[in-house]
C-alpha cells in the first residue's frame, strides 16, 4: 500500500531532478561558501540544557498531511520572532511545498528576522539539497532514516559536515535507531509520529530513549503540546524537544514557548 511518505518521496525525486536542471553543483557550492558560517545548532541546544531548562526547536509549518491547514496566511517571520522572544533554542522551518506549504522564500525571510540557528526541514534524498540548504543559510539539515538507505544517509551527513552544518538524524523505531547510531551526528531525533501511518504516540520516545547512549543528544519530535508531555518525557532523560502544531496555533506563542522551556 502506498503511504504518505511514499507519495512525498515520489515528488521529491522530481524536485531534485528539476533542481539539477536549474542549478549546477558548482554554482550552489559557491553560494553556500558565500554564506556566513553556520550558527551552531547542536551547541545552542546544549547551552539551554546546561542551564537546566528544556531546549526547544520551535517549528514553522503552514500545513501537514495529518493536520491539514494549520495557520493559513500566517507571517512566517513574525512567528519566528515570537519563538525567539519566548526562548526557543533553535527553529525548524518546513520548506516542502506540496505537503507542508513551505518554501525557501519563507526560510530566507526567517533567516533575516532571527539570530538563532535554523534547521531546514525537508525530505533530503540527494547531496545537492544539502548544498542548497547551506546556500540559503541553513545551519542544520534533517536526515530521515525511513526515507533513505544507509549509503544515502552517510552521504547526506558527510556533505553537511563538509559545509559546517549539523545534522538531525530522525528515527521512529528500533531498526532505524540502530542505523542512525552508526552515523557520526550527535543529534538523534525520535519522531513520535509514524510518517507512513501518520499515527502519533509519545510512547515511541519512551521506548527508544533508553537505547541511546549518553553521548548522543535525543530530540523528541511530534505530539508534544503541553507541559505535562515534557514532564513525562523528562523522566526518560529527554531535554530537547521539537514542537510545531501546538505552538503555531497559540495566540500567546512567546509566553507558551517560555512555559514549555521552563517545564519540569
Amino acid at each position: 500500500m502506498t503511504t504518505a511518505l511514499d507519495r512525498i518521496l515520489e515528488y521529491k525525486a522530481d524536485e531534485v531532478r528539476a533542481l539539477k536542471r536549474s542549478r549546477t553543483y558548482g554554482d550552489l557550492i559557491a553560494d553556500a561558501k558565500a554564506q556566513p558560517p553556520a550558527r551552531g545548532f547542536a551547541g545552542a541546544l546544549s547551552e539551554v540544557v546546561a542551564s537546566g531548562e528544556n531546549a526547544l526547536i520551535c517549528e514553522i509549518k503552514r500545513k501537514s498531511p495529518s493536520a491539514g491547514e494549520i495557520l493559513p496566511g500566517a507571517n512566517a517571520a513574525d512567528i519566528a520572532i515570537d519563538y525567539q522572544r519566548g526562548g526557543a533554542a533553535c527553529l525548524s522551518v518546513l520548506t516542502d511545498g506540496p505537503s507542508f506549504g513551505g518554501n525557501l522564500t519563507d526560510f530566507a525571510a526567517i533567516r533575516s528576522a532571527v539570530s538563532i540557528p535554523m534547521l531546514r526541514k525537508d525530505f533530503m534524498i540527494d547531496p545537492l539539497q544539502v548544498v542548497e540548504s547551506r546556500a540559503h543559510g541553513a545551519d542544520c539539515i534533517l536526515v530521515i532514516m525511513s526515507a533513505v538507505d544507509d549509503a544515502c544517509a552517510a552521504e547526506l551527513t558527510q556533505t553537511a559536515a563538509d559545509l559546517g552544518m549539523d545534522v538531525l538524524v530522525e528515527t521512529h523505531d528500533e531498526e532505524e535507531l540502530a542505523r542512525a547510531l552508526r552515523l557520526p551526528s550527535p543529534l538523534i531525533g525520535i519522531n513520535n509520529r509514524d510518517l507512513k501511518q501518520m499515527i502519533t504516540d509519545l510512547g515511541t520516545s519512551e521506548r527508544l530513549a533508553p537505547k541511546v547512549a549518553g553521548s548522543r543528544q535525543i530530540i523528541s519530535e511530534s505530539g508534544i503540546s503541553e507541559p505535562g508531555h515534557i514532564h513525562r518525557l523528562r523522566i526518560f532523560g529527554i531535554r530537547r524537544f521539537l514542537i510545531g502544531e501546538s505552538l503555531m496555533k497559540r495566540s500567546d506563542r512567546a509566553a507558551f514557548t517560555r512555559q514549555l522551556r521552563q517545564a519540569t
